[in-house]
């Protein structure tokens, strides 16, 4: 049985654990980086490394990189014009290379509040600071040479992300009552596992736990249990949006690792 190339673009936050753990899966996992000095922690990983720049134009080996089964892209949105061509660049290169699924990692972010739950069956209110990453999704899920799953994750915690240290004691928070939408690294890395696994392709998902405290009752409760003193939270409701992750869980017999984000707050203790 041939084994399997997995290519991560940008191997920070996610890509690096994500990447590490499909090693641990007998994968042969190419690893990408802006920065040199961290492909030798990449190779004591067992991660090849590729120094490679996605920004105004591609810096790097990038069609080498691309001889892969699979790529996942994992890259700070940007709204600059450049860079979107530079992105359409890249689906050029991913069209003459042997990727045959893409995986790319969006955020919730792209819909509006709609003061209401969110799934991805509606048609979408898009969040007019973000429709040129609408624009990116597209890009990919729409092309015909390759297939494309979109996870849009909601906001990120665990790892080096504690929300503890989201808001300082001299912040005021307006909006407090809002529900908070929030994944764990943990999970984000099985979710891309799940999809992998059961080949779940042109598709897009909404990532989130599935509990949804208010933005008082979280963040006051992991800066509390760190001994500091929390933020001033503004008893208030104005916009909101509470994401779905039920296709998510029947698509891809997800069971979340920390599905409930107020219990889920114990990891983090010191």
């Amino acid at each position: 049985m041939t084994q399997k190339t997995f290519s991560i673009l940008g191997c920070g936050w996610l890509g690096l654990p994500l990447a590490k753990a499909f090693v641990e899966n007998n994968f042969i996992v190419k690893g990408s980086t802006t920065s040199v000095s961290k492909c030798e922690q990449l190779l004591e990983a067992g991660i090849q490394p590729y120094v490679l720049s996605i920004d105004d134009a591609i810096d790097g080996n990038i069609s080498h990189f691309l001889a892969s089964d699979t790529l996942l892209i994992n890259v700070p949105f940007r709204q600059q014009k450049p860079f979107f061509k530079t992105y359409e660049t890249l689906v050029k290169k991913i069209e003459a290379s042997t990727v045959k699924q893409v995986i790319f990692i969006s955020s919730t972010s792209v819909y509006k509040d709609t003061n209401g739950t969110v799934t991805e069956a509606m048609d979408i209110a898009v969040n007019p600071a973000k429709k040129e990453l609408l624009a990116f999704e597209n890009l990919f899920l729409n092309n015909p040479n390759f297939k494309t799953t979109i996870i849009r994750f909601a906001g990120l915690i665990g790892g080096t992300r504690n929300p503890g240290n989201f808001f300082k004691e001299d912040r005021v928070v307006q909006n407090a009552l809002a529900p908070v939408n929030l994944i764990h690294l943990e999970d984000c890395i099985g979710i891309i596992k799940a999809i992998i696994k059961h080949q779940k392709w042109n598709t897009v998902y909404n990532a989130a736990a599935s509990t949804h405290p208010t933005k008082a009752e979280y963040y006051k409760k992991a800066t509390e249990q760190m001994g500091k003193k929390p933020a001033t939270f503004v008893a208030e409701l104005s916009t909101f949006k509470t994401i779905s992750n039920q296709k998510l869980i029947d698509d891809l017999n997800y069971t979340f690792q920390y599905p409930d984000l107020l219990k889920g707050l114990e990891v983090f203790k010191n």
